[in-house]
Order: structure tokens, then sequence, then C-alpha cells
């Protein structure tokens, strides 16, 4: 009888430790919700951050420390300020001073470098006169300074720059392509796009293939297709470089659940990997299609379509990719993330399920999306021409964000 309670009693520890919750404001103060809409800690702080890897920093008498999903104190708050746990590691304000902390508390030893970076895939970027490298959560170097810049890891990867020329490199900091291009995207299978001189194309297994008339070519997000520009249209390319859908459009955006958005004149639509409308483009702006088969769509306000065209949200709703802070706007940051999307309704925030219901029936001054670690929000960049060094500041050179077209 002993074994199987322990079983269940481990089994609900760990379902506890690993549930979401969401940043709400409800009269001045901030609390946190689940995704049942109910409070799993009660509005009462002036200042907080999202959870991130189990922790959310919270302000508390001008001073600031980390909360577990109970509420319960983990780090005191004794900061001047903090940033989000990454990797297991949090840049905090000691006096005058940024420091390294783990999950303890306990500050961190790091390598020498002029600015503190945020830990994101495992790595943080280090600054040593004006090359920038990396190190690991164990304050390790993996990487000595070598570049001029390096963009943030995306699912492992990196672009970097060096002496004006463009590759990627991995979280070990191994070049998977040389720094040769003018401009380059981002690593989905062993691919990226590129462009050298004038020339936009694709590289794959080190070499550059051109893509016939490319003026502009936008990053893979899910499928093995992306969108580019040729004599002014959008079209779609795969990842071999060839035109698969010809360049007909005005706009388009990323494939997802095999259906594109593209716009014609003014009005969006969708279209399937045949170039076919499966969606007649009747919308003043279309989003991607989340995993969960529904998609952002405008009249005048937003609601919600399924992968056959049936409203079964109305549009009645305003939508953002996050509350308090400026973000990513990545492919699924506007719909369905997680099994619930962030809406704007008379001038509160609320979230919805996909039969349109709002969680908790409730509404409040403002919102965060739900999460458990915000590594895809993560903005930041390591320039060394560009950025002023500050060596009392955690560095954010750049925040960059993503538009499509």
């Amino acid at each position: 009888m002993k074994k199987p309670l322990i079983f269940l009693l481990l089994f609900f520890i760990q379902f506890v430790n690993s549930q979401e919750l969401a940043l709400v404001k409800k009269n001045s103060k901030i609390g946190y919700i689940s995704k049942d809409g109910s409070f799993k800690i009660e509005p009462q702080y002036k200042s907080a951050k999202s959870f991130s890897e189990g922790l959310a920093a919270v302000e508390n008498n001008g001073k600031w420390g980390f909360i577990d999903t109970k509420g319960s104190w983990v780090i005191p708050a004794s900061f001047e300020n903090a940033k989000d746990f990454n990797s297991g590691i949090a840049i905090v304000q000691q006096g005058k001073d940024w420091v390294y902390i783990n999950e303890k508390g306990e500050v961190l030893k790091a390598p020498a470098s002029e600015k503190l970076f945020d830990f994101n895939n495992g790595v943080a970027f280090i600054k040593q006169g004006n090359k920038i490298g990396l190190i690991n959560s164990k304050m390790t170097v993996v990487l000595e300074p070598k570049y001029d810049m390096i963009k943030p890891f995306e699912n492992g990867f990196a672009r970097v720059e060096l002496n004006k020329n463009w590759g990627i490199i991995n979280a070990s900091g191994k070049e998977v392509i040389e720094p040769a291009y003018s401009e380059i995207g981002n690593y989905f299978k062993s691919t990226a796009w590129a462009r050298k001189d004038k020339t936009f194309g694709i590289v794959s297994a080190g070499k550059f293939i051109p893509v016939d008339g490319a003026e502009k070519i936008w990053d893979f997000e899910t499928q093995d297709l992306t969108y580019a520009k040729k004599n002014g249209k959008i079209g779609f390319i795969d990842l071999k470089g060839n035109w698969v859908i010809t360049p007909i459009y005005d706009k388009a955006k990323a494939f997802s659940k095999n259906l594109a958005p593209v716009c014609v004149g003014s009005k969006w639509g969708y279209i399937n990997p045949k170039a076919e409308f499966v969606i007649s483009p009747t919308y003043s702006d279309a989003e991607v299609f989340s995993p969960n088969g529904l998609a952002p769509v405008k009249e005048s306000n937003w609601g919600f379509i399924n992968e056959t065209g049936k409203l079964v949200i109305p549009t009645q709703y305003g939508i953002t990719s996050n509350g308090f802070v400026i973000a990513l706007f990545v492919q699924q940051d506007k719909g369905f993330i997680d099994g619930v999307a962030r809406v704007k309704n008379e001038g509160k925030w609320g979230f919805l399920k996909p039969d349109g219901t709002v969680i908790g029936n409730q509404w409040f001054d403002n919102a965060e999306l739900f999460s458990k670690s915000k590594e895809k929000n993560n903005t930041t960049e390591a320039v060394t021409e560009k950025a002023k060094p500050e060596t009392t500041k955690p560095a954010a050179a750049k925040t960059v964000t993503k538009k499509k077209k």
C-alpha cells in the first residue's frame, strides 16, 4: 500500500511544479492565475514579473526577490532590481553592481566581461574589448570573444557577425555556417537563407544556392516553405531554393498547418502548398494558424477561424503579443499559445479557450502570457561597435523585433 501512495504523491508534486501561471493586474495589484482562471497567488504586489523556470521576480518594500508558484519567498527581497531566471541563472542588482545568482540566491563568479548578458539556450554572451564570446551556466568560457555581434539564440543557433560578414554558430560556439554573407536568416533543418553581395539564396551543406530573382527572403518557421519577394510580389520557396508558389501576392506570412496567410490587394485569405485558396481573401488582416488549428483574423476587430475557414470566435477582440513589455512578434504570439489566447475587450484583458469562453469569466486591467519559462521572449543580442559600454548594468544592447511582411 505504501509504494502506490508514494508514487501518487510524487506524481502530484511534479504536476504542481509544472503548472503554468499568468501574471495579471487587478485593482492596481499584481497576482497570478492558473489556466482554470483561479488565483493561485492573490493580487498583492505593486511590481512583479512573470514566472520563469518556476520562479518570479517580485518587489517588496523597494527590494526585489523571487517567489515560487505557491507565493512563498525562495530568495528574499534584498536586491535593487532583478531579471528573469534562464538556464538556472538570473541577473540581479546588488548595490550598484549587477551579478549572476543561482536558484538558491548565491552569487556566482563569472569570467571577466564588460557587461552581464542574460542566459539563453544554456549560454550567455561575454564582452571583452570589442569582441563577443560565450559562457555556459557553469561559468566556463565555451567560446572566446571573437565576434563583433551575436544575435539571440533561436532553437540552439545564433547569427554572428565578423568583419561585416554573417554566419551561424551553435550553443557550443561551433560555426555551422561560416561568416561569409552580407545577411543571413535563421537556421532551420541545416539550412538558412542568405544574401551574398546583392544576391539572395539558400545556404545548405556549406553551399550557396542563388534563388532566381529573389529580392528578399524571410525566415523559415515550422514548415519547409518560406516566403520571398520577386519583382515586388511575394511567393514561396522550398529548402532547396526553388520557387514552389509563384510570387503573385502583395503580402504573405508563414505556413502553418499547411495554410499560409496571403494578401491580394487589401484583403487576406489562406492558401495551401498548391497555391489554392482554401479560405477566400475577405479579411483586413490575418495571422498564422496555431497548433490547435485556430488562426486570428481581422475585420474591424479580431476573431478566430478554424482550418475550414469557419469563424468560431467572433471578431470582437483586440489581440497582442504581450501585456507589459515589448516582445518578439513571432509566429504564434498573436493567436492561441498552449491552448489559450490573450485578448482585449472593452479596455480589459482576459484569456480565451478554443471554444470562445473566457477563462474564469474574468477580465483584468492587464495580463501577461501564461509561462513556465520565458526563453522565447529573450530579445538580447550582443553588440560591440554599436553599444556603449555600461559596466554597471546588464547589457540589452539591442532589441530585435521581427516583423512579418
